[in-house]
């Protein structure tokens, strides 16, 4: 079962390692018998689909993903391992196109409104009227 990314990328079933075992979540007294957990590992370093500066994007922004230079996705959502396995191909490609598109916005520099600034004023004239009213003024005129 072959992984598409996206239009240029596809991750070639020999590339991606499954390994299944018994899961501790859903799937009742079926735990005794059925592996349905399911875990889905990707050598980054020795693939050859991504370029090196998408290799370098990947390895910084998936680092706690990654065990010695593979992507590791551990699934055990659901009863049956066919829908596991489904969530970790899902799991995987999320991961590499938020790591892969993820350009933050650059930020428009604004100004206050005038009606913000009024605003602002106002309340301040406000606090400086209640602080001029609970001062004393005949302790300060002595």
């Amino acid at each position: 079962m072959d992984l598409i990314v996206n239009t240029f990328l596809k991750i070639s079933s020999k590339d991606l390692k499954w390994h299944f075992s018994r899961s501790s979540g859903p799937g009742g007294q079926n735990l005794n018998k059925v592996s349905s957990r399911v875990e889905l590992s990707f050598d980054l370093e020795k693939s050859n689909i991504f370029t090196p500066s998408q290799k370098n994007t990947l390895r910084k922004k998936l680092n706690k993903y990654l065990i010695n230079g593979s992507l590791r996705v551990v699934v055990s959502d659901c009863r049956t391992q066919y829908m596991n396995r489904k969530l970790a191909l899902l799991r995987l490609r999320k991961l590499i196109l938020l790591s892969l598109s993820s350009v933050q916005k650059e930020r428009k520099a604004t100004s206050p409104t005038v009606a913000s600034k009024k605003k602002r004023i106002q309340l301040k004239r406000r606090r400086t009227k209640i602080k001029q009213l609970r001062q004393n003024k005949d302790l300060l005129n002595d």
